[in-house]
């Protein structure tokens, strides 16, 4: 990677000049790989509330919730995210990733089952692991997998949680959620659903992949991040199920970790309602991920099997993706190389995220720029060829 010319690690934006925009060094980079979504991060209000906490609360709570970090604002927070998301009850966490580990770890025990899609995020897979539970992995995105496997594990004592992704975010895809609840009912299991990349992306309200395909009652946890489509960071888990409180006794993660600061907890707060008034931003969004994704179609590129937020380039080789992702940083367009076991299968891929502040002017840009990149490379024909061949 280094004898190719960047790497992904030595990439420093020196001025982030907008949702979409930012410098590196002088050269002006158009941002195509941020899972910045609804373009929350430059939201005025957002930065008001932010700053407004800053100056009157300090920078930081230095230390957990359990401690001496817990304020206000947290506490109101969760209750506007438990508002929204229609449920009973909310926590938050200090990051998403911290969300999947505590909820994970504090759920299943060494007697339990966990049942993890194939293609889970490392976070949930780190979960498992501090669980102790046993950890079955069902096919991508396969219902029957899954039925078969907690038919298999019937006679075994312990609880059957099963974990999903709303929109998974490598290749863009969802999961057969109905169908997942469906399966989880007959074999009297728990269903977890990360909603990361769904939420304020999916459903009517923004609520997430769940709410899009009118399933959400038969969700128990709902888990996800402050850090795509809000703008921030953090991360959350909500329930319906009694006793939910309990978890912050129990959830490793979040007892010994410092809690978010003020900040972060008033732009998030702005952010859920901005999100809730300005629909038109979701409306934007799939309106900028049909053309994107249709543009990539068109010029023959092989891509992941729905249109969604998240659109990944499959390359034929390591070798080729590295030289793909630094040509195109060269020429301004700043996507995201994503190789070995962060990828499906393994299998190398150029990882855009559209936002819903990019003009159409910038994806036809990005489209034309990609496009003569992969032409260049003899991309398009490989593909073409292979496309034949099948």
């Amino acid at each position: 990677m280094a004898s190719a010319g960047q790497d992904p690690f030595g990439v420093v934006f020196d001025r982030v000049i907008s949702a979409t925009e930012a410098l590196i060094g002088d050269h002006r980079v158009l941002l195509l790989g941020t899972n910045n979504y609804l373009g929350l991060t430059f939201e005025e209000s957002c930065i008001a509330a932010g700053v407004e906490a800053l100056q009157t609360e300090g920078t930081g709570t230095t230390g957990s919730r359990i401690a001496n970090g817990s304020y206000g604002g947290h506490s109101g927070l969760e209750r506007r995210l438990a508002a929204f998301l229609k449920r009973r009850s909310a926590m938050v966490f200090s990051t998403g990733y911290q969300a999947n580990l505590g909820m994970l770890a504090a759920l299943a025990g060494p007697k339990d089952h966990l049942l993890l899609d194939a293609d889970s995020h490392a976070s949930i897979y780190d979960g498992a692991k501090l669980a102790g539970a046993q950890v079955t992995r069902f096919r991508h995105n396969d219902p029957e997998d899954l039925r078969r496997r907690l038919r298999h594990l019937s006679s075994q004592p312990g609880e059957k949680l099963v974990v999903v992704e709303g929109i998974y975010s490598m290749l863009g895809d969802t999961a057969p959620l109905r169908d997942f609840v469906e399966v989880k009912r007959e074999a009297g299991a728990w269903l977890m659903v990360d909603e990361a990349h769904s939420l304020g992306v999916l459903g009517e309200n923004g609520r997430g992949l769940a709410e899009a395909e009118g399933c959400e009652d038969g969700v128990d946890y709902v888990v996800g991040t402050f850090s795509k489509s809000l703008g921030a960071v953090g991360g959350f888990c909500a329930s319906d199920v009694e006793d939910f409180d309990l978890l912050r006794l129990t959830s490793r993660p979040y007892m010994f970790t410092a809690s978010l600061p003020p900040s972060v907890i008033a732009s998030v707060t702005r952010a859920i309602e901005v999100m809730e008034s300005q629909p038109l931003r979701r409306v934007r969004l799939q309106r900028n991920v049909r053309h994107f994704h249709s543009g990539l179609q068109a010029a023959g590129f092989s891509l992941g099997p729905v249109a969604s937020p998240v659109a990944s380039i499959r390359c034929p080789d390591q070798e080729t993706a590295i030289l793909f992702w630094n040509r195109l940083l060269a020429e301004g367009v700043y996507v995201n190389l994503a190789l070995g076991q962060a990828t499906p299968e393994g299998k190398p891929l150029l990882r855009t995220s559209m936002c819903a502040e990019h003009t159409p002017e910038q994806i036809d840009h990005a489209l034309a720029t990609i496009t003569a990149v992969g032409q260049s490379l003899g991309m398009l024909d490989t593909f073409a060829a292979g496309t034949a061949a099948e």
